[in-house]
């Protein structure tokens, strides 16, 4: 595969900006992966776990995973869905939200530095570009 191949370059940027991550989260008791959980569910309305794993493109079944740990870690909690008794909405605790607010500001700032070789907003003409590129969820 060349190296200028979009899916190589993809790839490794990918791969670049997690190796970033993982270090730059620790502090916070959470993984990338666990970060991207808790903020679709400390979004600005509630979600069941299902819909928590549509709107992140993921299988249901790794969704229960991913709460389960989360819920251990005290970060999530479970209630009853008002409307639905067979759905439970899934929502930070208040550790939770603190956990969350500091990895936002972790995760700005691994961004700022991963954009940092670009020329001046080209950062933001990027993120642009690529939100063009990736289909929208529902509610997403």
């Amino acid at each position: 595969m060349s190296s200028r191949s979009l899916a190589y370059l993809l790839k490794h940027a990918n791969q670049r900006l997690s190796d970033l991550m993982g270090p730059a989260l620790e502090p916070c008791g959470i993984d990338g992966r666990e970060f991207g959980v808790l903020s679709v569910l400390g979004g600005s309305e509630p979600l069941s776990q299902l819909e928590a794993a549509q709107r992140m493109g993921i299988d249901r079944t790794t969704m229960v995973a991913m709460v389960d740990g989360l819920e251990r870690k005290g970060l999530v909690g479970r209630r009853p869905h008002p409307a639905d008794r067979r759905k439970n909405i899934v929502e930070p605790t208040e550790r939770g939200c603190e956990v969350l607010a500091e990895a936002r500001r972790v995760v700005a700032g691994v961004e700022e530095e991963f954009l940092a070789p670009l020329p001046e907003g080209d950062a933001r003409l990027f993120r642009d570009a690529l939100e063009l590129l990736i289909p929208r969820r529902s509610g997403g």
